[in-house]
């Protein structure tokens, strides 16, 4: 019996396979927000279109929109308009929010989160 096209295509592509990962890393709880999953994408590709890192993450588009605006509004991120596409620069030194970690820096994230 021969597979179809649209699985063999699942298989290759890479929003598929975070896809499954995300699902099965978000059936329970996570150390990490969402908002420091949308960096931590951003920081592996500055160039991520919204719908991958949705996927990525485990949210819905308008989630990761909402995420994405918030961070630029906070001046965490910056978004650069390229023809159609975004690219997104990461304020690295800009410490994070809350008083109990509020003297690290998002690079200390991001050095975490390093593949």
């Amino acid at each position: 019996m021969k597979r179809s096209s649209s699985h063999t295509k699942e298989k290759r592509d890479p929003a598929n396979q975070h896809k499954r990962q995300a699902v099965e890393t978000t059936s329970g709880w996570t150390f990490l927000s969402n908002h420091s999953h949308v960096i931590i994408c951003l920081a592996h590709d500055p160039e991520m279109r919204v719908r991958d890192i949705a996927v990525a993450v485990g949210i819905t588009e308008r989630a990761t929109i909402r995420i994405i605006s918030e961070l630029e509004e906070a001046g965490y991120i910056h978004k650069e308009k390229i023809g159609r596409r975004n690219r997104y620069s990461i304020v690295s030194e800009k410490n994070l929010r809350h008083p109990l970690e509020a003297h690290h820096s998002i690079r200390g994230i991001l050095a975490l989160a390093k593949r």
